[in-house]
This record gives structure tokens, C-alpha cells and sequence, in this order.
């Protein structure tokens, strides 16, 4: 019988270890990019915005797959969420803690990723 239990105990340790991470919801997050985002990084993530022109330093373009590639999804989250200057980037970069939801930035950093692919 400790066995058995032992076993089923295994067995739901490895299945936790496996569970799927969400989809993102890409749809949302283009609308949260189109509506916050775009403003400096562009339509189409080259970081040329209508407000870059305004902007001390030039946004980053997510088409550049090499410099964008460089970047962990972890730091791309805690720019989102806690602005540039949380890891030492530009302070033009504001902080969206309180306009999106962990879950939002999450598919906000698979969003930007998306501008790599080919």
C-alpha cells in the first residue's frame, strides 16, 4: 500500500512539473499595444511612434532581431511593468503596473516578440 501511494505521489509531482503554460491572448494584446504602445514604438514595433520624435531616447525597434533576441522575456516583463528605469533603461519608458495585469504583459512580451518572426 506505501507503495502504491508513494507512486501516485511521484506520479503527481511529475504531472505538476509539466503543466501547460497559457496561450497568449495575442488578439488583446495588439489591442493594448495599437492603443499604448504604438504611440513610441510604432505600428509595426520599429520604434518610430508619432511620440518618439518626443522622446529623449528612441524607443526600441522589436524588428530588430538581434538586439530584441539579447533581451530575456523576464526583462521585458519588468520594463513593462516597472518602467525602463527599473533596469536601468530609459525613463521615458513608463511603468504599466497599474494599467495591465501581470497575465496582460506577459502577452504584451509575446506580442513584441511576434515582430521577430519571419
Amino acid at each position: 500500500m506505501n507503495r502504491l501511494i508513494s507512486s501516485i505521489a511521484v506520479c503527481a509531482i511529475i504531472a505538476c512539473a509539466f503543466v501547460p503554460v497559457r496561450a497568449a491572448d495575442m488578439a488583446a494584446a495588439k489591442q493594448n499595444y495599437d492603443t499604448f504602445c504604438a504611440k513610441c514604438h510604432g505600428p509595426g514595433g520599429q520604434g518610430d511612434g508619432a511620440a518618439a520624435a518626443t522622446l529623449a531616447t528612441k524607443p526600441h525597434n522589436f524588428t530588430d532581431c538581434a538586439a530584441t533576441g539579447k533581451i530575456s522575456d523576464d526583462t521585458l516583463f519588468n520594463v513593462i511593468k516597472n518602467g525602463g528605469a527599473s533596469v536601468n533603461l530609459s525613463k521615458d519608458m513608463q511603468a504599466w503596473s497599474t494599467g495591465f495585469g501581470d497575465g496582460e504583459i506577459h502577452d504584451l512580451v509575446a506580442y513584441v516578440r511576434a515582430f521577430c518572426k519571419k
